[in-house]
């Protein structure tokens, strides 16, 4: 989102199109390795919107923090095994997921 309080029209859509998922219905978006994991500190949102905006910068600082990350092995087990509340938004190629509640 712009650092003003109006969210831009690309954040807006993408906000449109954020939805709760179960772990089912993203595990071939892991097997085909799309599926990028967001720290629940993080707006999930500007995230998908930095990397539809392609704000390299932005997302190189965010990977090499390790707030976002390709979906990792151990981390799908875990979300196979609780079932955990998930929610996620498509910047295709990627799926953009983060854990809540």
């Amino acid at each position: 989102m712009t650092n003003d309080a109006t969210p831009s029209p690309l954040y807006a859509s993408l906000l449109g199109e954020t939805a709760k998922i179960d772990w089912q219905d993203l595990e071939r978006f892991f097997a085909q390795g799309k599926l990028l994991s967001v720290a629940r500190d993080f707006d999930l949102v500007s995230v998908a919107e930095a990397i539809a905006s392609d704000d390299t910068e932005r997302v190189t600082q965010w990977l090499s923090a390790g707030h976002v990350e390709r979906m990792q092995p151990a981390t799908a087990s875990d979300y196979a095994e609780r079932k955990p509340e998930l929610w996620a938004v498509v910047v295709s190629p990627w799926v953009c997921v983060q854990e809540r509640g």
